[in-house]
């Protein structure tokens, strides 16, 4: 099993297969809309709007599951992101990171590159996986990793 294996539903309720990003560079995000690293949206769409065109594709998972920090449905998540931070990338249906609900995608992230000290779990919003252009995934950067810091690594794999 690899990402491209892996669908999920988007904020409109359709099932996208994450084969449709086969051959680019992924940023895979559990996001929130009410969380102290929030403003992360405006880094993550800074980086979709730099490297885009070059093959970077961003994909965000709204998560409730920390704090209750993402309490909306669907609509509302995707206006709020659109209307504070522009966010033009992919954004899926709220989902779980962790326990036995959790989204199968997440699952094998977790499992392909495991937290300090080789924990699983996700600890908060904002944890980014990066995967390469053949599905692999590269590393996972924690909530306080700032979207702009991950800008040598994607470049290495564009």
């Amino acid at each position: 099993m690899g990402v491209y294996d892996y669908q999920a539903r988007n904020l409109d309720g359709q099932e996208i297969p994450l084969s449709e990003f086969k051959g680019k560079v992924l940023l895979i995000v559990n996001t929130a809309s009410k969380c102290g690293f929030t403003p992360q949206y405006q880094g993550l769409q800074a980086l979709y709007q730099r490297y885009g065109e070059r093959g970077l594709e961003i994909l965000g998972f709204p998560c409730n599951q920390f704090g209750h920090q993402e309490p909306g449905d669907a609509g509302e998540i995707g206006a709020f992101c659109e209307k504070n931070y522009g966010v033009s990338f992919p954004m899926f249906d709220k989902i779980e990171v962790n326990g036995a609900q959790a989204h199968p995608l997440f699952k094998f992230l977790k499992a392909e590159s495991p937290g300090v000290l080789g924990t699983q779990g996700i600890k908060w919003n904002f944890t980014k996986f990066l995967v390469d252009r053949e599905g692999r995934v590269v590393r996972r950067y924690g909530s306080k990793d700032k979207p702009e810091k991950l800008a040598d690594d994607i470049e290495k794999l564009l």
